[in-house]
């Protein structure tokens, strides 16, 4: 996932905007609009020049929404310029008159998005979307401009074909930019470009879409509750937390549960009444399915059949194919290979997970068998039981700010020697919003890093990793890195109690953070996390085993009230439930990447999905993943991240980035644990190369040859399955 600023200001921002009646042509919106830029844009807009705060982070104290549309429009006219004088230079190409000076242009565009398109995910409201619907056909064909440029593409060409005498960084990105060419259609005729301009220009529209509606459906399967005595199980925060999203959402006096997304609904592990929790996992399960206003089904059908249309323009069997080339797995075959192996364990653990649930059912009284609703409160039941676990008790244990200073950041300054600094003068654009200046072992500053833990209207949901600034020794710029997850806030008052699910993200999500943080390369393109999907999560997963470090544990896991460490006792129970209920965690990921795969190794000439829940029911038979009581995390109708983000034949790479991060974990174990020598050698080859080089070699540079699956199987506590 090469991130130059055309990357940056096209590529996340395409996949993050909404919907156009109309497909872009070539010659139409970006001309249509250079006058509004020409009149709106100018000094008094905040994006006009590079911001003059530390390390060019963001002003929010002057950025309004009306800056971003003007400067965008700016962008992309001033974008335009800078690309026709590079593909109408005289000169002979070289790597400096082309390659090179592609990667400084944009700067402008890429500045603004960058900002844009990160406020819009985290803070997001009816002007950010609308916004982002008016953007995406104007991206996507600016990005077809550039990518389908016959001339510019010719001087590329010419740079690739004489690039014997190159080497290191310069060799890479010559390479890397003469394939994303040819991958975009560069080679192809001119009617072939053209319907690949349509195909694109509709994809970037009915993802915006699907995003859109997704945020449609939060609202739309809010459960209102009117009895707080239905809400028996939570504790009086949640349901005060309940009571506070009723009043946000003009429902004084009641209780309002919001979905996120996924299928599984945390709340369900502690709702007593069956009725609810069935209520609440069914609107879960059934967004946009029609059984509301939005209905995303419509999008899934066309978008698999369009990403089947391109792949098949560009000469690929599949879409998968396409996508896959340029991974560590290399075709669908392998990675799918990689996922079914781990089924016949993962099946056989599930249904040892489920006779112990429907043993607590019956000692319960219960005369039914266990559906889905009933699968995360019954097993948190049978957790308790069977480990004498209380997880309300383990969260007094991990307060907050404590798990953030003594936990994430005394980790992260055992392994690289680094410090997080709080800067109170750098603007936000939310509350709750945390600043650190990251300072390295030498005391020698590395960027910006902001922490947006908590959850807020507009955002959506889930946990990631963006910047604000990329690295770039080219451009002179250090990283402005940031992290978003959406922990519950306690009331005003009272501390945020973190359960151990929450904590382990937040390990993760540095990882992706000092990705980008570590970053030591020449070229934007090449920088932090701008590789392939089933590698970018390998430095992040690595990071989470740390949660349970002896000595990182010692340092964080105390009591919020009397500050007394962790008790043993406790602690011990944590590591042994570490991996309960990892049968049902690893099918329903499982199930969700094999789905993936089946809608995206149709060929063009399959006809249209007319039934996607036919279509997905099928597809997990076919694969042995159906289990009533086990349904895919993700299910079709609200799969972000394979219609609305970017894991589209992707999905697969968190299971593989596993092996790598399981594999390496254990290496380090090997090598002493948390040490600065670990640390050090951790990042010099693989956090602070970017795509400079390529992954699988930098993976065998650190561990000195290539994974293995044994580490991963022994992570998640499963048995290594027997293959027919």
């Amino acid at each position: 996932m090469r991130k130059s600023l055309i990357a940056i200001a096209i590529g996340a921002a395409v996949t993050m905007t909404a919907c156009s009646d109309q497909p872009a042509t070539e010659q139409t919106p970006v001309a249509a609009q250079q006058e509004v830029a020409a009149t709106e844009f100018n000094q008094s807009n905040p994006f006009y020049a590079e911001s003059s705060l530390p390390f060019h982070a963001p002003d929010f104290n002057t950025i309004k929404f009306e800056h971003y549309e003007p400067a965008m429009l700016a962008g992309l006219e001033q974008h335009s310029e800078e690309i026709a004088a590079i593909a109408n230079n005289p000169e002979a190409p070289t790597l400096e008159n082309t390659i090179v000076a592609m990667e400084k242009s944009g700067a402008l565009l890429g500045r603004v998005t960058s900002v844009f398109y990160n406020v819009a995910g985290s803070a997001g409201n009816d002007q950010t979307r609308a916004l982002q619907g008016k953007m995406a056909p104007l991206l996507a064909q600016h990005r077809d401009n550039i990518m389908l440029n016959p001339d510019l593409f010719a001087r590329v060409k010419a740079v690739y074909e004489a690039r014997d005498g190159l080497t290191g960084e310069d060799l890479r990105l010559v390479e890397e930019t003469y394939t994303d060419f040819v991958r975009a259609g560069a080679e192809l005729d001119e009617a072939a470009q053209a319907k690949i301009r349509e195909v694109n220009s509709e994809i970037a529209s009915l993802t915006t879409e699907f995003q859109r509606n997704l945020m449609a459906l939060a609202d739309e399967n809010m459960i209102v509750v009117d009895d707080v005595a239905e809400l028996a199980g939570l504790s009086d925060a949640q349901i005060q937390s309940l009571a506070k999203a009723a009043t946000a959402a003009g429902h004084d006096g009641k209780y309002v549960i919001k979905i996120t997304n996924t299928t599984r609904q945390p709340i369900l592990q502690s709702l007593e009444n069956r009725e609810l929790r069935e209520k609440v996992w069914r609107a879960s399960a059934f967004r946009g399915t029609g059984n509301t206003a939005t209905d995303n089904r419509p999008l899934v059908a066309r978008l698999a059949q369009l990403r089947a249309q391109k792949a098949d323009l560009l000469g690929y069997r599949n879409w998968g194919d396409y996508v896959l080339e340029t991974s560590m797995a290399g075709e669908p075959e392998a990675a799918q290979q990689m996922l079914r192996d781990l089924v016949p364990a993962v099946v056989s653990n599930v249904e040892a997970e489920k006779a112990a649930i429907q043993e607590m059912i019956i000692a319960e009284g219960g005369d039914f068998e266990v559906q889905p609703w009933d699968w995360a409160y019954y097993a948190e039941k049978v957790r308790a039981d069977k480990y004498a676990l209380d997880s309300s008790e383990v969260k007094q244990y991990f307060e907050f700010n404590r798990v953030v200073e003594d936990g994430v950041f005394y980790a992260m300054n055992q392994l690289f020697g680094i410090t997080f600094e709080k800067r109170d003068d750098i603007p936000t654009y939310g509350d709750d919003i945390l600043v650190y200046e990251v300072m390295d072992v030498d005391g020698e500053s590395l960027g910006l890093f902001y922490g947006d833990w908590f959850n807020r209207p507009g955002k959506r949901g889930g946990a990631w990793m963006s910047s604000f600034v990329s690295q770039s020794h080219l451009l002179g710029n250090k990283p402005v890195i940031l992290n978003n997850m959406n922990i519950t806030k306690a009331p005003e008052g009272e501390p945020t109690l973190l359960s151990f699910d929450e904590v382990s993200t937040m390990f993760h999500e540095i990882g992706h953070a000092l990705h980008g943080q570590f970053s030591d390369v020449y070229y934007p393109s090449l920088a932090g996390t701008s590789v392939s999907r089933d590698y970018v999560e390998f430095p992040s997963t690595f990071q989470e085993d740390w949660t349970l470090n002896p000595q990182v544990i010692a340092n964080m896991a105390k009591h919020y009230e009397t500050g007394e460490q962790i008790p043993q006792e406790l602690l011990d129970k944590v590591m042994a439930a570490k991996n309960f209920n990892m049968g049902y965690d690893t099918l329903e990921y499982i199930a969700s990447a094999l789905l993936d795969f089946e809608y995206h190794t149709l060929s063009a000439d399959a006809p249209l999905i007319e039934d996607v829940a036919a279509f997905e029911q099928a597809a997990l038979e076919r694969n042995g993943v159906a289990v009533d009581a086990v349904p895919p995390r993700y299910k079709s109708t609200f799969f972000a991240h394979v219609f609305a983000g970017g894991y589209s034949a992707g999905y697969y790479a968190y299971m593989w980035s596993e092996v790598l991060a399981a594999d390496a974990f254990k290496y380090v174990q090997d090598q002493g644990g948390l040490t600065l020598e670990n640390g050090q050698a951790f990042r010099e080859e693989i956090l602070s190369k970017g795509n400079s080089i390529d992954t699988m070699q930098q993976y065998i540079n650190f561990r000195g040859q290539k994974p293995t699956v044994d580490a991963l199987l022994e992570r998640r506590g499963l048995t290594t399955p027997t293959i027919d």
